[in-house]
């Protein structure tokens, strides 16, 4: 039974309307991940968008669930039913039906045999303890006595601190006393034997910031119910690892550990939290969430660690996750077809991100196994720290292996350590909300609705004034300065798609300075005066075709890109302005310069051959088949627009291109670096901005040329570095003619010197001394200009040079590091240097002289 296709097919039969499941990275300034069916509907529950045409949906939406307020993270691999990615079957309506029927549907779904057809005797019922409408309806089908209420930490329900919330209804099934009998198993336990299988929130209320409840303007309906816990019932597992879901993951794992799966061996918990994170590190990597320090791309890291750690305790000692991703397109690969689409990028950023930490995870291992067998109670916070800091262990895979050992871990420590050292911080992810959201925007929408847009046929447009809005978003009949205004018609492009907005005139006399997109409606940002119904000329500015030329050179540069560097390319970002483009894509390292060449030949040969620029409107499957690329997490109707050059590029793009390549003008890359693991950048310019940057290039040269006194620059340069070569040797001999002899004193066997110089390079009189000596820890000072130099060399002695800069260097108001055998620091303080010495040697008789 394909349970998501009978569920989805169940509820378009009433009526409801399918939606696709939107990215695990919402349009949600409050939320880290999707967490729920009902984010995506978040703002038409609270009344911030209209109720659309058709009131009712059905989606089966992924979920992650690893940070925030539901973090099942901890959870995962040790339960039958916790994961980080799922998926939650759910129908909505939006103002329309409410309890009544939102029961009778779950109840006929649940046990209809054309359906789920669960044994009613199994199924139990619970309601919020306030809720006697929801018990009432409930007894229609089912016994009473197998009705239960609960409080508010059972049967209700909130998406996070704020927003919508309301009394749910959960329906449970009995597993089974035969198979659960312990104290727990009970309804309202925490055992296994009753398993919560559909949530039905009866969305009532808005929860603000300081805890309020308030009634939503129309009740509405929020259910969901997580597919893979219904296909382990349908199948008769009582763990959801056991379904049809994942064993093929198990089974791979054990193929590649060399060990087949059993689910009674002590290390199945590992099996298990493999295949749970290979899945949500596949699908995050797949929508375009890269490994990373901070935020999203952190928790990315750490789901994918601890599965690395696991795989380690497996016996595994090189990447492994990768190879796995087969496996998972072979699952899921049909119902999320961008998850085939991007598989080699999937597999090459898992593969780099496991051999990063495979090259440190063995030393942590040691180091943690070394502190454990000295720990007794609380595991010390500052080697925890240093797990986190020298080896990448992130905090919470410490705290997992801690959990293990069921020992706690000294997180006041930690978090000192983190504190005294600024260093890298733990994720904290906070959104950037917009304030625009808190303008009028529905009541425009459900007055006037979507207005149109000419922009594709013309740059002018005779248009009425609909609506204005003051700078605060607020609706107004007039402006005199800056606000924004809804034309009836409009052929100003709204950004969207990497593409900026337009910017242009009214009647000649008003400014429009940017074009947005809000509720899908364009509206303008002008400056001048304005009425609500006035007749104005709308005109877009010049820079539109700068703009289009940018966009197109974009869409010819992606399709380099794939040519020259392999498939695996897919966009991550871009943007496209009058004065450049920039274009993110995925990518596992640096480009070399031979391969920016030939990017920029392939754009350019392209632009030469004039390729003509075409424009079609078809359905969206039409464009899927013709080839055409689409953009995850990009939003498409029923009908979209596909832009093409010729064969060479083909794109879904609701953005404005030119006509002819040949328009674009010369394409020049400026610039190639990294964006984060995984991502590079391209920034270039074509048209009027790429003449500029060649008239620039020509009157720098010019200039370079006059310095130089010489038309040749490179002949230039090498003479003056024949002179520069010549006056080093003459003032490294000065200087060694007049520097004072440095002499070791003997410290415990070892040679120690801690001097200031007044001139040299004190490198390379650490490369000496350490030559001249067997044994030697040196720090040197040099003050230059207005600043210090320092550098420390070790040699054959328990001194680290790099920890013993790190010590002195502050005294001096500077910082700096490096090896245990050499390191170098800068400072601003020279008045401190006498201290900084005195310091640098009882630093060395702590460690010399065993701190007595």
């Amino acid at each position: 039974m394909d349970i998501r296709k009978s569920f989805l097919d169940f509820f378009q039969n009433k009526g409801h309307q399918l939606i696709p499941s939107s990215p695990l990275v919402p349009d949600d300034p409050t939320l880290m991940f999707t967490n729920a069916g009902m984010v995506q509907f978040k703002n038409i529950f609270t009344g911030e968008a209209p109720i659309p045409e058709i009131p009712r949906a059905t989606s089966s939406q992924t979920c992650l669930r690893a940070g925030g307020k539901h973090n099942d993270l901890d959870n995962v691999g040790y339960t039958a039913r916790h994961h980080t990615l799922f998926e939650m079957l759910g129908n909505f309506s939006f103002a329309d039906y409410f309890k009544k029927e939102a029961i009778a549907y779950a109840w006929e779904f649940v046990t209809d045999e054309k359906y789920l057809n669960l044994p009613v005797e199994k199924l139990w019922v619970t309601v919020h303890e306030s809720d006697d409408e929801a018990e009432e309806l409930w007894k229609e089908h089912i016994a009473a006595d197998r009705i239960l209420r609960f409080g508010d930490a059972d049967n209700f329900w909130q998406m996070g601190d704020t927003g919508p919330c309301g009394p749910s209804s959960e329906i449970f099934y009995d597993q089974g006393e035969e198979h659960f009998n312990g104290p727990e198993d009970k309804m309202g336990g925490d055992g296994d034997r009753f398993l919560e299988i559909w949530n039905l929130v009866f969305m009532q209320y808005y929860r603000d910031e300081t805890g309020t409840l308030s009634p939503l303007p129309k009740p509405s309906i929020d259910t969901g119910m997580g597919l893979e816990r219904v296909v382990a019932i349908k199948e008769g597992k009582f763990n959801n690892y056991h379904s049809s879901l994942f064993m093929p993951f198990l089974e791979k794992i054990g193929e590649l550990v060399g060990t087949p799966y059993d689910f009674k061996a002590e290390n199945s918990a590992s099996y298990h939290v493999i295949a749970d994170h290979l899945r949500s590190v596949s699908f995050l990597l797949a929508q375009g969430v890269n490994f990373d320090k901070e935020g999203r791309g952190y928790v990315l890291r750490r789901i994918m660690r601890r599965a690395i750690r696991h795989g380690y305790l497996l016996g595994l000692r090189e990447p492994f996750m990768y190879r796995l991703v087969d496996t998972l397109v072979d699952q899921m690969g049909e119902q999320y077809d961008y998850l085939p689409a991007r598989a080699e990028a999937i597999k090459t950023s898992m593969k780099m991100e496991e051999e990063r930490f495979f090259d440190t995870i063995e030393a942590g291992i040691k180091l943690f196994n070394e502190e454990l067998e000295n720990t007794v109670g609380v595991f010390n916070g500052e080697v925890a720290f240093k797990l986190y800091d020298t080896y990448g262990f992130p905090l919470d895979l410490t705290e997992d292996m801690l959990r293990e050992k069921n020992i706690k871990l000294d997180t006041a420590a930690f978090d000192a350590k983190m504190e005294a050292q600024k260093a890298q911080s733990k994720a904290n992810w906070k959104g950037t909300g917009d304030a625009a959201t808190t303008g009028d925007f529905k009541a425009l929408k459900e007055e006037f609705d979507v207005n149109e847009f000419v922009g594709y046929q013309s740059t002018t447009a005779t248009a009425k004034v609909l609506a204005l809005l003051d700078e605060d978003f607020k609706q107004v009949e007039r402006i005199d300065g800056r606000g924004w205004v809804l034309l009836d018609r409009t052929p100003f492009y709204a950004e969207s798609g990497g593409q900026t907005g337009d910017r242009g005139t009214l009647n000649n006399e008003i400014k429009v300075l940017d074009t947005k997109k809000f509720l899908d409606m364009n509206l303008s940002e002008v400056k001048g005066k304005l009425s609500v119904g006035d007749t104005v000329e709308a005109v877009v500015d010049q820079s539109r075709a700068e703009i289009e030329k940018h966009h197109s050179a974009t869409h010819l540069l992606h399709a380099a890109l794939r040519s020259v560097l392999g498939d695996h390319i897919a966009q991550a970002g871009s943007l496209n302005d009058d004065k450049r483009l920039r274009f993110d894509f995925s990518h596992p390292q640096a480009m070399s310069d031979e391969e920016i060449r030939k990017v920029e030949a392939w754009v350019n040969d392209k632009i030469s051959r004039g390729i003509a620029g075409k424009t079609e409107v078809m359905s969206i499957e039409d464009a899927k088949n013709s080839g055409a690329m689409a953009l995850f997490g990009e939003k498409y109707g029923d009908e979209v627009r596909v832009v093409s050059f010729a064969d060479d590029s083909v794109e879904l793009c609701g953005g404005t291109h030119v006509e002819n390549a040949s328009q674009i003008g010369l394409f020049m890359i400026t610039k190639e670096s990294g964006v984060s693991a995984g991502v590079r950048r391209i920034e270039a310019v074509c048209g009027n901005a790429a003449r500029e940057a060649v008239n620039a290039l020509r009157e720098e040269l010019d200039a370079v040329k006059t310095e130089l006194k010489n038309q040749n620059p490179l002949a230039g340069i090498a003479k003056l570095k024949e002179q520069i070569k010549t006056l080093k040797g003459e003032l490294a001999s000065a200087m060694s003619s007049s520097q004072k002899e440095l002499r070791a004193v003997e410290v415990n066997g070892v040679n120690v010197i801690v001097e200031e110089v007044a001139s040299g390079d004190i490198k390379a009189m650490i490369d000496e001394l350490k030559n001249k000596y067997e044994n030697i820890a040196v720090m040197l000072f040099l003050k230059k200009d207005d600043k210090v130099m320092l550098a420390a060399g070790s040699k054959n002695t328990p001194i680290k040079a790099g920890d013993w800069i790190k010590s002195i260097a502050p005294i001096v108001g500077g910082g700096g590091g490096g090896r245990p055998d050499f390191a170098q620091a800068g400072g601003k303080d020279q008045s401190k240097v006498t201290t900084a010495i005195e310091e640098a040697k009882v630093y060395l008789s702590e460690i010399l002289e065993g701190g007595n």
